[in-house]
């Protein structure tokens, strides 16, 4: 599905989100992470879609949504996931989340009072230490600095990062996709803020409720995360309750959608 685009539009107030729906049967919701968008998931959809009406969104300041509302934090994305539920009036659907979608489906959960039918952790930021890194702690912390970079420093500086997302490297259609939504003076502040707004500080509310989470829950990691590795999903695992289960898909990075859509697949399929 490389002609990807979201019909639909959700006014938020200070923007508008984009979304889709695709197959028919019990709902199912699919949540990209950060700096991507719901292109992500588009080798996923068709599969998934024989036997489920699958949901899609990118998230404000993400992809086809607005780019230039104040607040993209994951505070912010939850409750705006949490309306989306109700404009679809979805109860109970499958959740899959990759990334910082991880940390708005469990504050839509543990803090909304959302109900899942079950929930899949995708290389997600989750537990504490998922913003330690020395990118993220450094546009965190210092985002102005950042800003004034020239613009072929930032379209730089934004190609690389998203490329360290992959292990296997990322086909051109998929490249152009992810980086194009931040080119400009304009996409690069919209980069840079979603950075910003998205600290520690918006999991860690989450961390002792963790073990609350009484669905099915599964784990499933890139086993060359170079951005979250292994230790840290195995942190996660022994966090939540113990019939979370756990699974390891070889040759994938952190864009385990991108490097393995196959295996990704057989699993969520399971």
């Amino acid at each position: 599905m490389t002609d990807w685009s979201l019909p639909e539009r959700f006014d938020v107030g200070d923007g508008t989100v984009r979304w889709g729906s695709f197959g028919s049967g019990p709902p199912l919701v699919l949540l990209h992470g950060t700096p991507f968008s719901s292109f992500i998931w588009r080798d996923i959809v068709p599969v998934l879609a024989r036997d489920h009406q699958v949901y899609v969104w990118d998230m404000l300041g993400f992809g086809q949504s607005s780019r230039t509302a104040p607040d993209v934090s994951l505070r912010r994305q939850a409750m705006i996931f949490v309306d989306l539920l109700e404009h679809w009036t979805v109860s109970a659907p499958r959740v899959v989340a990759h990334d910082v979608g991880g940390a708005v489906a469990l504050r839509a959960a543990l803090l909304h009072d959302v109900t899942f039918e079950s929930l899949t952790l995708i290389d997600a930021a989750t537990v504490s230490g998922w913003g330690d890194g020395g990118f993220f702690q450094a546009v965190h912390q210092h985002p102005e600095v950042f800003e004034a970079l020239p613009g072929w420093a930032s379209a730089a500086l934004i190609d690389a990062k998203i490329r360290s997302g992959s292990h296997v490297g990322l086909r051109a259609e998929a490249l152009a996709s992810y980086t194009d939504q931040w080119a400009g003076a304009e996409g690069a502040r919209a980069f840079y803020r979603q950075y910003a707004q998205g600290g520690e500080d918006n999991t860690n509310e989450l961390q002792d409720r963790l073990r609350l989470l009484d669905i099915p829950i599964h784990v499933i990691w890139g086993e060359d995360d170079a951005w979250l590795g292994i230790d840290y999903a195995q942190r996660l695992v022994t966090t939540l309750p113990s019939h979370a289960r756990f699974s390891i898909i070889n040759g994938a990075g952190h864009m385990v959608p991108e490097d393995q859509p196959g295996a990704l697949l057989r699993l969520l399929s399971a």
